[in-house]
């Protein structure tokens, strides 16, 4: 993931997904810089977005 990508990605977060900017900072801290992409998985791994909003967000990287 590129970082126009990823920036994409972090605003589908914070404006569809109401995820408040904090939470995407510190998934941001933890998740591995090699795979961006994982970004997502890291978020619900720590309890920051629900499966159902997992779901969204992979829908929503489909149709990029």
């Amino acid at each position: 993931m590129n970082t126009k990508m990823q920036t994409r990605l972090i605003q589908f977060l914070q404006n569809d997904l109401a995820i408040p900017a904090d939470s995407v900072a510190m998934a941001l801290r933890h998740h591995e810089p090699a795979a961006p992409t994982l970004l997502p998985m890291v978020m619900w791994q720590y309890g920051l977005i629900t499966l159902e909003q997992l779901d969204q967000v992979f829908d929503w990287m489909e149709t990029v």
